[in-house]
């Protein structure tokens, strides 16, 4: 009984066993065959990481660390505003009759815009001027009555209150003749209001009310805008403030300005160049700003009111810094780095070296840590850069320069920099040994066997293999035509 249940035990552990090893054998198997397909390219060989495509050079540009003077530049967002704005308004009531200034035209200051009827005022003068010269009539009467009541005083012949009275009706009529007058220069004032004219110099804006219409001093006829010279105002944090203080006061006892700058939204072009006005007298609370006004001079009418501009406020220059290109310049988690170019027994190589950096000058930052001047460091390329990398400098065309074995060849057979020049008899017998592939080879991860010696061909890559139209660029490396069976002198047929 105790045998007939281990057997059937003893079998279903063989089973179990059976197929772990099964699995384990096909899954071991496949995994060093995946691992070689991945760092295999198309064309069989190895890619970047290993073999001899992660072995070879990766054209990079380079620029050199320099010593030179670096602009502390404060950047900020303005908005442009005239220095001057004033509506326009009629100061009496009445019929507008004439307007004499075109929408849009720069106007001078006490120019004639506009005019009112003035009739009604001609009127009024005319009246209360008759009314001024009956009361000085009187007043001439009194004072004559008084000159001959006095005369008869002195002879006792009236008494003394009948001249006092005369005297005070004289002052009675001294006042209404004042008054008189203080009506004319009012009515003058009134009729002199008909004309509207403009308070300051500038651009004048849209008309906002038309000829034949009643203008009071509630209308606005429109707005004139000081914009030569035009300010522009900005913010910046208040921790900037006492550093921009201090030198506000030392360019002032120079009887310079800070230099400042207005460029337009993109960023790209200059429109204007002015200098720093004056900042306000306290810090915003809600937003922890000051904020600045800077004028320019704008005879060119590049500036327009509420423009956007960005600002560039020249407030210092570091003499002598250690200056870098900002491209050069990458993050990572332990702070910013350069990949910096060593030239070495086995040729050029690039290493990682952190950088502490400073102010920030267009294109160029400034070194504090890490850097020298004379140093090279990459600026193009970087993407396929790693600690301790093979390099060659290529030329801003994009032609490898030295550090390399010869560049790639051209969509039509050229030879890169670092090669032969194109129709070099060596150029020509490299370009009659390539096959006419009309599309790329693309290779099986298998490693293809070599071809006989003195086949005229040489070593053949990837011969027979099936090739695929859709083949894209492994990492690491632009694939290779495959070698034309015959050795013949035909050219590879590229971009054809």
């Amino acid at each position: 009984m105790q045998n007939g249940k281990v057997f059937p035990g003893i079998l279903i552990a063989l089973i179990l066993a059976s197929g772990a090893g099964w699995w384990y054998w096909n899954h071991a198997k496949a995994t060093p065959q995946a691992t070689a397909d991945v760092n295999r390219g198309n064309d069989g060989r190895k890619i970047r990481g290993g073999g001899a495509e992660g072995n070879r050079p990766v054209p990079v540009l380079v620029a050199s660390v320099q010593k030179g003077d670096i602009r502390v530049v404060q950047t900020a967002v303005g908005t442009v505003i005239p220095s001057a704005t004033v509506t326009v308004s009629s100061q009496v009531s009445g019929k507008l009759v004439r307007v004499l200034f075109k929408e849009g035209q720069l106007v001078r200051a006490k120019e004639v815009l506009a005019e009112i009827d003035p009739r009604p005022f001609q009127a009024t003068l005319t009246q209360v001027q008759g009314q001024a010269l009956r009361d000085q009539a009187l007043l001439r009467n009194g004072q004559i009555d008084l000159e001959r009541y006095k005369a008869l005083q002195k002879q006792d012949s009236i008494a003394s209150q009948q001249v006092d009275a005369q005297a005070s009706l004289v002052q009675q009529f001294e006042g209404t003749v004042q008054a008189d007058q203080g009506v004319v220069d009012n009515a003058r004032l009134q009729l002199g209001y008909t004309s509207i004219t403009a308070p300051i110099s500038g651009r004048i804006g849209l008309r906002q009310i038309d000829v034949g219409n009643n203008i009071t001093p509630a209308s606005a006829l429109a707005v004139v805008n000081t914009v030569d010279p035009i300010q522009v105002v900005f913010t910046l944090p208040e921790d900037r403030v006492p550093a921009l203080l201090k030198r506000l006061q030392e360019v002032r006892k120079s009887a310079h300005g800070l230099p400042v700058e207005a460029w337009d939204r993109a960023n790209t072009s200059l429109l204007a160049k002015g200098n720093l006005l004056s900042l306000d007298n306290q810090i915003d609370t809600s937003s922890g700003t000051v904020r600045i006004k800077a004028q320019f001079s704008n005879e060119d009418s590049t500036l327009f009111p509420n423009q956007f501009v960005n600002v560039r406020l020249l407030s210092d220059v570091l003499k002598d810094a250690t200056t870098v290109a900002s491209a050069s310049i990458q993050h990572g988690s332990a702070g910013a780095y350069v990949y910096l170019l060593n030239q070495e027994e086995k040729g050029l190589r690039v290493h990682v070296q952190p950088v502490r950096l400073g102010t920030v000058d267009g294109d160029n930052v400034t070194v504090l840590e890490g850097l020298k001047p004379g140093d090279q460091v990459v600026i193009s390329g970087i993407d396929k850069l790693r600690e301790n990398a093979k390099v060659t400098i290529a030329s801003p065309e994009g032609k490898e320069g030295r550090g390399g074995k010869g560049g790639r060849r051209g969509k039509h057979g050229d030879a890169g920099a670092g090669g032969d020049p194109a129709g070099s008899p060596r150029a020509a017998t490299s370009q009659s040994t390539r096959g006419p592939a009309d599309e790329p080879k693309v290779t099986d991860a298998t490693p293809a066997a070599d071809a006989p010696a003195g086949d005229g061909a040489g070593r053949r890559r990837g011969a027979g293999r099936p090739s695929d139209p859709a083949a894209t660029r492994p990492e690491g490396g632009w694939k290779h035509r495959a070698a034309d069976d015959s050795g013949t002198g035909r050219a590879a047929s590229t971009g054809q």
